[in-house]
Parts: C-alpha cells; structure tokens; sequence
C-alpha cells in the first residue's frame, strides 16, 4: 500500500512538474510583465505633463521661512529659482532624466524640459554667485551660493550614490539659507544687488541660449548657413579652417527632444523674468524698460500653449502639415530680439 500511495504522488509531482516547466510560469511572468508595462503607460502619460505656471509674488511669501520679515530686495528672484529647483524634483514623478527603468525611462520629452529648466537654474545661480550678490569685482562671494551654484551643475543624470536629486538637494539647502540671510538685518553679510550691470551680465547668457534654441529649432527642416564666424573682423583667427557653407538639420530623433529642451527653457524664463520685474523694479522703470520686459514674457508665454497633437509634427516650411518647431522657433526668436534691445536699453545711461 506504501508503494502504492509513493508511486500515486510521484506520478502527480511529474505532471506538477510537467505543468509548471511547460508554460504556466512562463505565462505567469509574461502575464504580470503586460500588466506592468500597462500600467506604466499610463503612470508615464500622467508623469509627462508639465507643470503649470505659477505667480511669483504669492510664492515668495510662501517660500520665505521666516513669515513675519518682510520681502526684501532680491526675495522675490531667489524664491523662484528655489520654486524652480522644487518643481522638478517634487512634480509628479520627481526628476526623471536619471531614471533607468520604466516609464521614467521612456520619457525623453519630460527629460528634455526638465533639462532646459536645469541650464537655466544653472545660469542664474551661477549670476547670482558672480555678480549679483557681490558689490564689485574684489568682494567676496557669498558663502551659500558657492555651495548652491556647483550642486546643481551635478551631472543631471546620475542615478547611483550620489544621486542627482541628493546633490540638487544640497543646492537647495543652500538657497534657502541664502534667502533667509537676505531678510536679516543682523545679517548684512548676504546681498542682493539690483543693478543695470548685473541685470545686463545675466540676460546675456539667456540672449546666448535663446539663440541656440532658436538656431537648433529652424535646424528641423534643413538650411544652408555660410561660414560667418569671423565676419567684421580682418585680424580674427580660428583653430582650424571652416566650411565656406554647410548643410544643417537636426536629426529627426531629435526634433521632439529640441522642442521640449525650448519648452522648459521658455516656462523657467517666464517666471524669472517676472521675478525681475519686481526686484530690479526701479533699475527698469529708469530705463523705460519696463514694457520691454513685459514683451519678451509675453513672447515666451505663447510657447506654453498646449500642443494638440499627439506627436511634435515636421512638415516642411511651407508643406502642408504644421511644423511646430518652426513655430516655436518664431516665438523664441522674437523674445530674443526683444533681450537684445532690453540690454540696449540698460547701457544707455
């Protein structure tokens, strides 16, 4: 009977076996494998939508840790570039451009916004350690911005120790710190000083970032460009020869990935600038530059209106189907234009 009994589950743990090694677990993982990339599609469509434009004024008051100081000169600019740097580590979905599986990992669009949200923290962290927080060239740099200032040129897409998010954490630290100091008055060693001067430095680099946007952009549908990089100069020189004239167009894997680069760039811009209008108030209304401000935010507004189509189109400049990196190209441009003559503008004495 033992025998008999031994051999009945032996028979039974066979075709167990049989089961089992013949598909069921295969299809038991293939199975919550669908599931898991299903629900990642739809997580990632949720995660891919940018954040929405905030207000500058309410947000500093809120970002300001001690409630009863008042808003002092400066407050307003470091409070948003604090927003900035929060928005994209806390938006849904956190940071994603150092995620290394999915969906974060199919989500070049959102990665390319966050990065061109990330060139400009990196500039005007690096402004506000270089000029706007020192009275001349001689003084001393402020001690939280030369921490703050090199975190968040941490490489933006480290996943392993140190992550990206813990170094733009440290950054943020110091910002904060740096923002409290300003509103102290027994700490008068933390400044920030709103003139013409420093204005100009900064929107100098955004005239050189816009116009690569721009050039990039225009890029998508091919262009003949001559060699103008020694223009106006009889005595210039260059490392080696250039090209009397070239071909340039921006590979069709990356139209969308330059599009969103602009996007991010452009929402970053919109809420520095109106941060700008506040504390360099006086330097603008000087200058009867305030309207000139007030058109290059307008200019980069339009670049926020939401894209009705499911994928970013590339139709030649005058086809039939939309080019929306023209598009973008146009607005960008103008703003550019418009930075070009604010900077006039803050010369003239």
């Amino acid at each position: 009977m033992w025998q008999a009994i031994k051999d009945f589950f032996n028979e039974r743990g066979e075709e167990l076996g049989d089961y089992v090694g013949g598909g069921f677990l295969a299809k038991l993982i293939g199975g919550a494998l669908g599931v898991y990339l299903v629900v990642a599609l739809f997580v990632g469509w949720y995660w891919s939508d940018e954040p929405e434009l905030f207000e500058v004024g309410p947000n500093a008051r809120s970002v300001v840790t001690d409630q009863n100081r008042p808003l002092v000169v400066g407050s307003t600019t470091t409070a948003t570039l604090i927003t900035l740097v929060d928005t994209l580590l806390e938006k849904p979905g956190g940071y994603i451009s150092n995620d290394v599986f999915p969906p974060g990992l199919w989500l070049d669009n959102i990665s390319h916004w966050e990065y061109g949200v990330l060139v400009q923290v990196r500039d005007l962290s690096r402004a506000l350690r270089k000029d706007i927080s020192r009275s001349q060239s001689q003084s001393t740099e402020d001690r939280d911005l030369t921490v703050a200032e090199p975190q968040f040129n941490f490489d933006s897409r480290s996943w392993v120790i140190p992550s990206t998010e813990d170094e733009y954490r440290r950054g943020l630290k110091a910002l904060r710190s740096y923002l409290n100091r300003l509103s102290d008055p027994n700490r008068p060693d933390a400044q920030f000083y709103a003139r013409a001067d420093n204005l100009r430095n900064w929107l100098s680099d955004v005239e050189t970032r816009l116009g690569s946007l721009s050039q990039r952009l225009s890029e998508s549908v091919g262009k003949r460009q001559l060699d103008m990089a020694l223009a106006g100069d009889k005595a210039a020189k260059q490392s080696t020869p250039g090209q009397g004239e070239v071909e340039l167009k921006t590979s069709w894997l990356e139209i969308d990935d330059v599009f969103y680069e602009a996007r991010g760039t452009a929402w970053a811009l919109i809420h520095i600038l109106k941060a700008i209008e506040v504390d360099f108030g006086d330097v603008l209304r000087d200058k009867n530059a305030v309207v000139s401000l007030r058109q290059i935010i307008v200019e980069l507004e339009a670049t926020q209106e939401s894209v009705w189509s499911p994928v970013i189109l590339n139709g030649s400049g005058f086809g039939v189907l939309a080019n929306h990196s023209l598009t973008m190209a146009s607005f960008i441009s103008r703003a550019n234009a418009a930075i070009i003559d604010l900077r006039s503008l803050l010369a003239q004495g």
